[in-house]
C-alpha cells in the first residue's frame, strides 16, 4: 500500500523524476508526459462524478475508471520488463466494452455529430473524451519510442468511446444532444 507522509521531496526540482524502477528522467519525458495526461483524465471525470452523484451506477462506473487510471498510470510510470509490475488487463477494456453496449442499448442510433454540451454533465464528458483523446495520443507516440503495455493503450482508446456514450446518455438518453448543423452559420 502506498504510504505519504510528506508530500515534497525536493526531487524534482532540477526538472527530474522517478519512475517506478528508481530510474530518473526528464519531467517531460514522453513516459511522464503520458501519465501526466492520464492524471488529467481522471481529474476530468472528477468533475463528472460531482454532476452524477445522484445517479448510483454511473457513479460506480466512474469509480471504477478513476481506480484504472490509477492502474494506467502506475503502468505507464513503470517501463517494460519490470517483473510484478502492475499493469492493465484486456479484462478491463472488456468491462469498458460492456459498459458502454449497456448504456448504448437505450439511445436513438446518431444521424449527425455531435456538438459538446446538453446538460452539464454531459459537457463535463465531453470535456473528459477530449483529454482521453490527448492521453492516447501520449500513450501511442510513448509506443513508437519505448515498449508499453499495449492494453493500456486500448483501455484508453476504449474509454473515449465509453466518456461519448456516457455523455448521450447524460443528455437524456440523446434527448437532449446537441446536433452539428454542418454549413448552419455561411
Amino acid at each position: 500500500m502506498v504510504k505519504l507522509d510528506r508530500i515534497y521531496t525536493r526531487g524534482g526540482d532540477k526538472g527530474l523524476t522517478s519512475l517506478v524502477d528508481g530510474s530518473r528522467v526528464a519531467k517531460h519525458a514522453g513516459r511522464v508526459a503520458a501519465y501526466g495526461e492520464v492524471d488529467e483524465l481522471n481529474a476530468t471525470i472528477g468533475l463528472i462524478r460531482l454532476e452524477t452523484a445522484g445517479l448510483a451506477e454511473v457513479d460506480a462506473m466512474l469509480g471504477r475508471i478513476q481506480n484504472d487510471l490509477f492502474d494506467l498510470g502506475a503502468d505507464l510510470a513503470t517501463p517494460d520488463g519490470i517483473e510484478g509490475a502492475l499493469r492493465v488487463v484486456d479484462a478491463q477494456v472488456t468491462r469498458l466494452e460492456q459498459e458502454i453496449d449497456a448504456m448504448n442499448a437505450d439511445i436513438p442510433p446518431l444521424r449527425s455529430f455531435i456538438l459538446p454540451g446538453g446538460t452539464r454533465a454531459a459537457a463535463f464528458a465531453h470535456l473528459a473524451r477530449t483529454v482521453a483523446r490527448r492521453a492516447e495520443r501520449a500513450i501511442s507516440a510513448l509506443a513508437e519510442a519505448e515498449a508499453i503495455n499495449m492494453a493500456a493503450l486500448r483501455y484508453v482508446n476504449r474509454l473515449s468511446d465509453h466518456l461519448f456514450v456516457l455523455a448521450r446518455h447524460l443528455n437524456d438518453k440523446g434527448a437532449s444532444d446537441v446536433l452539428w448543423v454542418p454549413g448552419a452559420n455561411r
